[in-house]
């Protein structure tokens, strides 16, 4: 199978956005805030919101693409704490009827809902209702609810260590993916996203988490950020900082997707990263939406640079966009097994 792990619901339908309007309008004037969460989106307007990606999914060869909220959509610094309640259980459950309605296409992710300076640990009941009601296999964890100023502490504080026990107790990975960006200094897709892979990486150097956490896997996406290419950095900064070498430190439990937008990247990725730890991803429809003039396709159709690298086995193409996906994502692989699809062990 080849299994997307990186897709966003980036073509929501106006009633959605015209709640949050009302919801965020209701901040300033209680008037305006929204009678009813019921958004009034019918099955059918669901279904077809998700045209492009079925379009693309059949398109590149695609078979499920692991399908949460739009990332720059959680904006867990705006409003309060309870705004954030309600906004991420409506849009989990948007994500929950579409994985529901189109099941052999799409499998539920999940936003948290995080609030600058508040406890991790408020996001547990939605997180035990995403997996044990609706069946979600993965989540969206936001490393900066700030957006973009960095006003928690980093990754490896124990500031995040409810959410760490309560991710390892559900057997559920989590993706580290920052949100929008209300700092104008950051770009949000090209150079917060892109902040947070990076600085998410070396916190994780600095620290000693997974001594800790032993059974807690993190995704990082967009290729890891700038990691890849600064491997010597990272692997002499663990040095300097007497920690044990990155494969034993961090390739345990840390993953990276293949969002990178063109050929030589995904050959970069490919031989830094070991093939254990690298899952497909095209973050379609998300960033980048595009055609490359050089190529004459799609930049995120990551696919074909896949296709395109010498060098990987057979065996490591299955890994890469198979059964890496099912190993880190061991509710992923139990829904795939009862469905008929018992893949093959890595």
């Amino acid at each position: 199978m080849i299994i997307d792990i990186h897709g966003h619901y980036t073509t929501e339908p106006p009633a959605l956005h015209l709640f949050r309007d009302k919801q965020l309008a209701g901040l300033a004037d209680s008037a305006r805030r929204p009678a009813s969460t019921d958004l009034g989106i019918s099955d059918e307007v669901l279904v077809k919101s998700v045209e492009p990606q079925l379009k693309f999914q059949k398109e590149r060869g695609g078979d499920l693409t692991v399908f949460s909220p739009r990332a720059g959509g959680m904006a867990h610094h705006v409003g309060t704490e309870a705004i954030s309640i309600e906004w991420t259980r409506i849009s989990n459950d948007l994500i929950h009827r579409i994985c529901t309605l189109l099941p052999d296409h799409f499998v539920g992710v999940g936003q948290l809902p995080q609030f600058p300076g508040v406890s991790p640990g408020n996001c547990i009941p939605e997180l035990e209702r995403m997996v044990k009601e609706l069946g979600f296999i993965g989540v969206n964890l936001n490393p900066d609810p700030s957006g973009g100023y960095w006003t928690d502490p980093p990754l490896i504080n124990r500031h995040w260590y409810p959410i760490y026990e309560k991710l390892a107790e559900l057997e559920v990975p989590a993706m580290i993916h920052v949100s929008s960006s209300c700092n104008p200094n950051f770009h949000h897709t090209g150079a917060h996203y892109l902040n947070g892979d990076t600085t998410a990486f070396m916190q994780l150097i600095q620290g000693d988490l997974f001594q800790d956490f032993p059974t807690l896997r993190l995704v990082i996406p967009h290729g890891g950020g700038a990691v890849p290419f600064h491997w010597g950095r990272y692997r002499g900064l663990a040095q300097d900082m007497k920690k044990p070498p990155l494969a034993e430190h961090l390739l345990k439990n840390v993953y990276f997707d293949t969002c990178v937008y063109h050929l030589p990247g995904i050959e970069l990725l490919t031989k830094v990263i070991p093939v254990d730890n690298i899952l497909f991803a095209s973050e379609m429809v998300g960033a980048v939406k595009g055609i490359d003039p050089e190529t004459g396709h799609y930049y995120d159709d990551t696919k074909r640079y896949l296709d395109q690298v010498t060098g990987l086995s057979e065996a490591n193409r299955y890994q890469i966009f198979e059964g890496n996906a099912r190993r880190v994502y061991p509710r992923l692989d139990k829904l795939l097994t009862k469905r008929g699809h018992p893949g093959k062990k890595v």
